[in-house]
């Protein structure tokens, strides 16, 4: 019954129209639209919407355990590279002879580094069920086991994030060495199909758009459903009061593992997305910056709300698109004013403000409204 409870939410509800409004306009733009005309929607453009959308899911998985745990992460950019590599694995497989070296079974990086071989971790890879099992089970080992060490260590604060930060950088060293299997430096790129179906063509990049967004519905519903049950309020009360949590017995460790391993398995599911639509995973999304990067997102959209960790992620990478392809060398600094801004005049981020412009026209049982009493 507590993965219902969300769909009695007005918020969920709105959230879950909004998107599906987005994405039918999207959709409709793009086939039912002709080239040419002011309003069709390229495939460019659908295909840049899916890694909005990607971006969101991870942005999600974010503040399910910073805003309702406690629990800054800065190394959740290793879980959605995890997931990424999973799938990028199996879409390499699917190239078989129709690499650069033509070798049926060996990606074009292996033949030319000598490899013999198929490493032993790329079995099974070519099949889709496993590759996809693996999208989850990947970074959900890695979560259980770091977080099982951390959080029965009672590592908490600013070293808990500092842990998170020095993970990702050594799977970053790691991945970067060719004699690891996985590309090196360059990474696993020059994708052809997914499921049988031609990664290049409108249809497909349609697809995975639909694909996403649907990911990103189940994934909030998922993380709704979580924060309103029994194990949500224990995840607040941890984050607010963790001393006077264990105090009345419970084990709070098994908490944050838990929602800590959801989160990593649905990050992991954002990379795993993220990647046959945009046609490259290499090393560089296991960056700390990258990591960082996502914090700004939940913070600049509203932390501990869901929904405003989806706005931030949308908001922030369509400037990071505009300001990139106008003033390359000035992103950064609009970042940094962005968030500047943001921490001094919407403390609570976008979804902050949004709230608070909807209670102020809120009709009260006088009639009213809460916006005169707050000016009174």
């Amino acid at each position: 019954m507590w993965l219902t409870r969300p769909f009695h939410e007005r918020s969920t509800l709105l959230f879950l129209g909004v998107l599906l409004a987005a994405m039918t306009l999207v959709t409709l733009l793009h086939v039912a639209v002709p080239q040419g005309h002011a309003l069709h929607v390229n495939a460019y453009t659908v295909n840049l919407f899916g890694k909005y959308l990607s971006y969101a899911l991870l942005a999600v998985a974010v503040d399910l355990v910073w805003g309702y745990l406690g629990i800054l992460s800065l190394g959740h950019g290793a879980f959605f590279a995890l997931g990424g590599y999973a799938m990028g694995m199996y879409l390499m497989r699917q190239i078989g002879d129709r690499g650069v070296y033509g070798h049926p079974e060996l990606p074009d990086f292996m033949v030319f580094l000598d490899w013999e071989s198929l490493p032993w971790y790329w079995a099974g890879f070519d099949m889709a069920w496993f590759a996809f099992i693996v999208v989850l089970l990947a970074p959900g080992a890695l979560a259980l086991v770091f977080g099982f060490l951390a959080f029965r260590s009672r590592v908490t604060g600013v070293y808990l994030s500092i842990i998170t930060q020095a993970l990702t950088f050594a799977l970053m060293l790691a991945f970067f060495r060719n004699e690891m299997g996985f590309g090196g430096n360059n990474g696993l790129t020059d994708f052809r199909d997914i499921l049988g179906f031609n990664l290049r063509s409108d249809a497909t990049r349609l697809g995975l758009f639909i694909a996403t967004g649907a990911a990103l519905a189940l994934g909030y519903v998922l993380c709704r459903a979580i924060v309103g049950s029994k194990l949500g309020r224990v995840c607040v009360a941890t984050r607010d009061a963790e001393a006077r949590t264990r105090f009345l017995g419970y084990r709070v460790e098994r908490f944050q593992l838990f929602v800590f391993v959801v989160s990593a398995m649905l990050a992991g599911l954002a990379g795993a997305l993220y990647v046959p639509q945009v046609g490259i995973i290499n090393p560089s999304e296991f960056s700390p910056i990258f990591s960082i990067e996502i914090v700004l997102w939940v913070a600049l959209g509203g932390r501990a709300t869901l929904y405003g960790a989806v706005i931030g992620a949308i908001l922030v990478n369509y400037a990071k698109t505009v300001f990139t392809g106008v003033m390359p060398d000035a992103w950064l600094f609009a970042l940094g004013a962005m968030f500047v801004l943001v921490t001094v005049f919407l403390p609570r981020g976008i979804a902050g403000l949004l709230s608070y412009r909807l209670r102020r026209g809120r009709p009260d049982d006088d009639g009213s409204t809460t916006g005169r009493e707050v000016s009174a």
